[in-house]
């Protein structure tokens, strides 16, 4: 029986629905989701196994031009995809601008890796719309398969799965069958925090904060974590706690809540403030919240 395996690596601008999408192609919930624009910030993986394949997704933050050095390496993230890429699967929407998605083509294009267009968030457009727009994406990668998909309904997903399963190379599996992300627990902990702070604050609050998960502890009944949300000015750290602390334990319970149905156990959640200084443009902070510079 041949096997095949590949990295099928999934770019494209902010919001477009990357995470969606390959939450959907993995069956779990490895990268988090809200409607603000840079949610993305690493680059995540996530491994389909078939009994003759396997697919080892990676998601991308969205493709920007950098304005702190945080930004630089959310890029790195995503020019690291570019380059070890098998299959780059480019995810557009139909509400974005030809200017919006332009200028990181060429590169997509001079990898040399087999490029699928999928074409999100179909369900908020009609057919003649959609219909136009495939023809857009078919002109600019001749011979690619350009699929519409709603990944919020689930529509034509199997689709694209067939797609990336046709263009997979033969090979021997990268990682074990069993094994579903390159990432540990306490990492998805510090991003399902980090998603119910996009989700609970407004203005420059999500895209001024950090998590570090200071200590996780696993005992036998329970996990113990202890998590600092750094912050760059004191203002941010009062609106982060909020009036005698409501916003923070709001922010805390609902994290601790998706903490213990993603690891199935237990979870004692403890979060700090700590106000950090212009982090986004410091090598040292960017390294220690697990950032490539």
């Amino acid at each position: 029986m041949i096997h095949r395996s590949g990295f099928v690596n999934i770019l494209g601008n902010p919001n477009v629905g990357k995470s969606t999408i390959m939450n959907a192609l993995v069956g779990e919930k490895l990268s988090i989701i809200t409607s603000k624009a840079q949610t993305t910030r690493h680059r995540i993986m996530g491994i389909v196994n078939g009994d003759d394949f396997q697919i080892v997704y990676s998601d991308t933050p969205g493709i920007l031009k950098p304005k702190y050095k945080l930004h630089e390496s959310m890029m790195t993230f995503v020019n690291m995809a570019l380059s070890d890429a098998d299959i780059i699967v480019y995810v557009t929407d139909v509400t974005e601008k030809k200017d919006e998605e332009s200028w990181y083509l060429g590169k997509i294009k001079a990898a040399g890796a087999h490029v699928i267009v999928a074409i999100n968030k179909i369900d908020l457009s009609n057919q003649p719309e959609v219909e136009r727009i495939v023809l857009e994406w078919q002109n600019r990668f001749p011979g690619a398969p350009v699929i519409p998909v709603s990944a919020l309904n689930h529509f034509n997903l199997d689709t694209l799965l067939k797609a990336i399963t046709n263009k997979l190379p033969e090979g021997e599996p990268y990682f074990p069958k069993d094994q579903l992300t390159d990432k540990y627990e306490r990492f998805f902990a510090s991003e399902i925090i980090r998603e119910k702070i996009l989700l609970n604050y407004q203005k420059e609050i999500p895209y001024s904060a950090e998590v570090e998960i200071d200590s996780y502890k696993e005992e036998k009944d329970i996990t113990r974590i202890r998590a600092l949300i750094h912050v760059t000015r004191d203002s941010q750290k009062g609106i982060v706690i909020g009036h005698k602390g409501a916003k923070l334990k709001k922010t805390g319970t609902e994290a601790r809540r998706d903490i213990e149905a993603f690891t199935g156990k237990k979870v004692y959640l403890e979060l700090y403030v700590k106000v950090t200084k212009d982090w986004r443009d410091k090598p040292v902070e960017l390294r220690k919240f697990g950032y490539r510079l």
